[in-house]
C-alpha cells in the first residue's frame, strides 16, 4: 500500500472534506484517536456520515440532522461496518475530529493526531471485519508516521465524549500493539 502526496493512502475510497487545516509547523504526528459515529444515531449504512464530513448533510432528512448540519467536522478515515475504508483528509493535514482535547497533558490533539471513525455506537459491538480494517490501517499509518499512542475520543475529551464506547475491544488493540501507549483502563 503506497502513500500519495499529503498523506493520502492509495487504494482506499477518497472523499476530500473541506474541514481541515494545516498542522503547526514541525509538529510530529504521534497519536491515533479512535471514534465511533452513526447517522442517524444507532443506524448504520447509507451515506449520511460521508455527507456530514463533506458539509452536505440535509437538515430536513432526519430530525437529528437539524442539530448538527451546521457543524464543520471531519476525520482522516472512516471505517464502514463492512470494512470499507474512506479517507476524508490527507494525514499530513489537520482534520477536525477531536475538538477541545488533551492527551498526556498536551492540548489540541488535532494538531498531532490522526482521527479514525468507526461506523458504530456506544451500544453495539463493532464488526470483526472493522477490526481487520483497523489493523490494516494502523499498520499502514505506522509505516509513515511515528505513532506512539492510541486513545479513544473519550480519553482525550473526558466528560464531553464517550466514544468509541464500552464495546470497543481495547484488549485486542493491546494484544496486537503491545509497544504502544494505550488507555490505562482497558476493559477485560
Amino acid at each position: 500500500m503506497d502513500w500519495r502526496v499529503d498523506g493520502w493512502l492509495s487504494n482506499v475510497e477518497v472523499r476530500p472534506s473541506p474541514n481541515f487545516g494545516e498542522r503547526p509547523e514541525g509538529e510530529k504526528i504521534s497519536l491515533l484517536v479512535i471514534h465511533n459515529i452513526s447517522l442517524p444515531p444507532e443506524q448504520f449504512g447509507g451515506h449520511w456520515v460521508e455527507r456530514f464530513f463533506l458539509n452536505d448533510l440535509d437538515p430536513f432528512a432526519h430530525p437529528y440532522f437539524a442539530t448538527i448540519s451546521n457543524f464543520q467536522v471531519s476525520a482522516h478515515f472512516y471505517l464502514r461496518r463492512d470494512g470499507r475504508i474512506v479517507q476524508f483528509v490527507g494525514c499530513d493535514k489537520r482534520a477536525w475530529h477531536a475538538g477541545q482535547s488533551a492527551c498526556d497533558g498536551r492540548e489540541n490533539c488535532n494538531d498531532y493526531s490522526i482521527g479514525i471513525e468507526l461506523e458504530g455506537s456506544d451500544t453495539q459491538p463493532f464488526s470483526a471485519i472493522q477490526y481487520e480494517a483497523l489493523w490494516f490501517l494502523i499498520d499502514r499509518i505506522r509505516e509513515r508516521y511515528p505513532i506512539s499512542t492510541i486513545r479513544g475520543h473519550s480519553d482525550i475529551a473526558p466528560g464531553r465524549k464517550t466514544d468509541p464506547g464500552p464495546y470497543f475491544e481495547w484488549c485486542a488493540v493491546r494484544c496486537r500493539y503491545p509497544e504502544l501507549d494505550l488507555p490505562i483502563e482497558v476493559a477485560a
